[in-house]
């Protein structure tokens, strides 16, 4: 493992533990050269999962893409990168526990706006708004109403 502060491929694993959510092994490693420390995770490598895009194409599963859009969404909002980081593992948990090979990305979508719907109203009103590809204002103002009914 490439030291992140040196780049020198020599480092040592200092802790092993289950992460919080038991689905990877949290590692603590020290670098040789730098002494420096740092944390990765190892996952179970599964099968890949591909996302069925609206115009049909198939492309790989990739969380970085989530993880762009809620940033996005939660830009200015009191929300944690904690929280955010939480949120983008329940929503790749959910979508790995559906167990299926291939997931449109409307249901991937749908996921990330039922949690975000739970943590912050406008973050959700911002991912909604581009991920449904919102024409117009009375579209919006439609969804605003919605919320507001629930409440």
């Amino acid at each position: 493992m490439k030291c992140p502060f040196c780049g020198d491929d020599n480092t040592k694993v200092i802790d092993s533990r289950p992460a919080d959510d038991n689905s990877s092994i949290r590692r603590r490693r020290q670098c040789d050269c730098c002494n420096k420390r740092f944390t990765t995770y190892e996952k179970i490598e599964s099968i890949p999962l591909v996302i069925i895009k609206k115009d049909n194409i198939r492309e790989g599963f990739d969380r970085t893409k989530i993880e762009k859009g809620v940033f996005r969404a939660c830009h200015k909002r009191p929300i944690s990168v904690e929280q955010i980081t939480n949120l983008v593992d329940q929503v790749e948990s959910a979508i790995y526990n559906m167990e299926e090979r291939e997931i449109p990305s409307s249901v991937v979508g749908q996921i990330v706006m039922e949690k975000l719907k739970g943590l912050d109203d406008v973050a959700y009103v911002r991912f909604a708004s581009v991920y449904r590809e919102f024409k117009d204002v009375n579209t919006f103002m439609d969804e605003l109403r919605s919320m507001l009914q629930k409440q």
